[in-house]
């Protein structure tokens, strides 16, 4: 009896471990890259001071900064709500993949001419996180995709040509949608508004979006807030099908654990 308690006291201390461990992960893969970084850096800071000041006996400035410290903790939670609203998307939202490859031969097919051309387009690409905000931005189309209507809809002087289109799964699920710009001061005065709109909603969300430039037929890819500049179409294809094989492997793990959990 003995032995079977230690034993489940162990499996308790591992249970906790790994969960602790799994929200860590999650905390960070949710703050790395934006701006919540430097602001969880100041409330740590601030945290320090209090701990030192309580310690040193510095009464006056202990009792300013706990004044501060709930309204600093306050005025994060209003002023970063889209960023821990995406948080929480994460964790608990899996859009639509691509499912076919097909369907990135016609993106990379599209591309190419469009790019030989030099017509401007932004395709954004739905994974995990759900883009209705931005669907409900633009015309509801609903359609397969094929490199014919993207081009049609990208055609210079038509009603959809400006804003972009959302794929979701298998379908071009609308057009004309409107994508938040990028805010970073680092970016080139020179960049695009297209180039800029990939890089916005790449920050807010885990889509993939392409880009054709309209006055150089460049083509350029973001991810992550990231833009690559200059690709071929058989580095595009590579970058597409990396990216998604990866998300199909993930997916193929998690329905084999939910299905050992489910028979077990």
């Amino acid at each position: 009896m003995p032995l079977a308690l230690e034993l489940s006291n162990i499996w308790k201390i591992v249970s906790e471990i790994i969960i602790l461990w799994f929200i860590y992960y999650m905390v960070l893969l949710f703050i790395r890259g934006s701006r919540t970084v430097q602001v969880i850096k100041g409330l740590i800071i601030i945290l320090l001071v209090l701990v030192l000041t309580q310690q040193f006996g510095l009464t006056t400035i202990n009792w300013i900064i706990t004044k501060i410290f709930p309204i600093s903790v306050l005025a994060f939670l209003i002023i970063f709500q889209p960023e821990l609203r995406r948080g929480l998307a994460r964790l608990g939202q899996f859009g639509a993949m691509l499912k076919e490859e097909k369907v990135i031969d016609e993106i990379v097919k599209s591309t190419s001419i469009l790019s030989k051309k030099k017509i401007g387009a932004i395709i954004a690409i739905e994974r995990e996180i759900g883009l209705r905000p931005y669907i409900e931005s633009g015309v509801v189309i609903d359609s397969k995709v094929t490199s014919e209507l993207i081009n049609t809809i990208f055609m210079p002087n038509t009603p959809l040509h400006d804003g972009g289109i959302i794929i979701q799964g298998a379908s071009i699920v609308a057009a004309g949608c409107l994508f938040p710009l990028s805010h970073d001061q680092r970016l080139s005065k020179t960049m695009g508004t297209r180039h800029r709109a990939a890089m916005g909603l790449t920050e807010e969300t885990d889509a993939v979006v392409v880009v054709i430039s309209e006055e150089t037929g460049a083509i350029s890819v973001s991810i992550a807030g990231k833009l690559t500049r200059d690709l071929d179409k058989e580095t595009l294809s590579k970058i597409l099908n990396n990216l998604f094989n990866m998300q199909k492997h993930r997916k193929s793990i998690f329905d084999f654990l939910g299905r050992k959990a489910s028979e077990s």
